[in-house]
């Protein structure tokens, strides 16, 4: 089966996560901002970083867009930004485009110029905060999709001292360790023999099934 090709708009901290996330599992991604310290910041971890105006249709359209399986729009603070990229995007045939909303109204228009799906962060960040309180270890819940997500979690006594390799935890729980999270700083150059410590935060990518699992079965250890 060939590689999921993805192009996602907008790098910041939710484009960033996203574009990272679906790199994590596997896909081609081609990340685009017109921010170069953006682009810097996350060219190690994508297929392509490309520094690109979305209002400029002809250098959109030069990337090649229209070869993507689909398209991320997350550009939420700049509604003529957002609308130009879905249009470029839906001209050029991108068969699924999924764009952030800041309000109802960026959404209403969004729709009508072909996105297929409107998401709002700030909206969720709710649902995630209530199901971060039953799940467990987890300290921060992130719906990627209806499939996939991104948590944070405490590391959890039996794994101190243990080593992401030896913990197997993508075989076990079909989870995907990205990066590991001190205070504000992010490292995601993990070393996999490195033993974890006691109060560390890590980050992974997985299923939403298999994350379901986890937290399940670490609340009932909890209990």
């Amino acid at each position: 089966m060939s590689q999921k090709e993805f192009g996602v708009i907008g790098l910041g901290e939710f484009g960033r996560s996203i574009a990272i996330a679906l790199a994590s599992n596997g896909c081609q991604v081609m990340a685009i901002d017109i921010k170069d310290d953006r682009i810097q910041d996350i060219a190690d971890y994508v297929t392509m970083a490309v520094r690109a105006d979305v209002c400029d249709a002809d250098t959109m359209r030069s990337l090649g867009i229209k070869k993507l399986d689909g398209v991320v729009i997350a550009i939420g603070d700049n509604l003529e930004a957002s609308i130009m990229a879905t249009i470029v995007a839906k001209e050029a045939g991108v068969p699924y485009i999924l764009a952030k909303a800041r309000n109802e109204i960026h959404a209403t228009v969004l729709k009508k110029v072909g996105v297929d799906e409107v998401i709002f962060p700030e909206q969720a960040m709710g649902k995630r905060i209530a199901r971060s309180l039953v799940a467990g270890n987890f300290i921060d819940i992130v719906e990627l999709s209806k499939e996939f997500s991104m948590v944070a979690i405490d590391v959890p006594t039996e794994w101190v001292g243990k080593s992401l390799r030896e913990l197997n935890l993508r075989d076990r729980y079909g989870m995907n360790c990205i990066a590991r999270k001190d205070g504000d700083k992010v490292e995601m150059k993990l070393d996999p023999d490195r033993k974890l410590l006691e109060g560390e935060h890590y980050i992974f990518v997985g299923d939403n099934a298999s994350l379901e699992q986890f937290g399940k079965y670490n609340s009932l250890k909890m209990n």
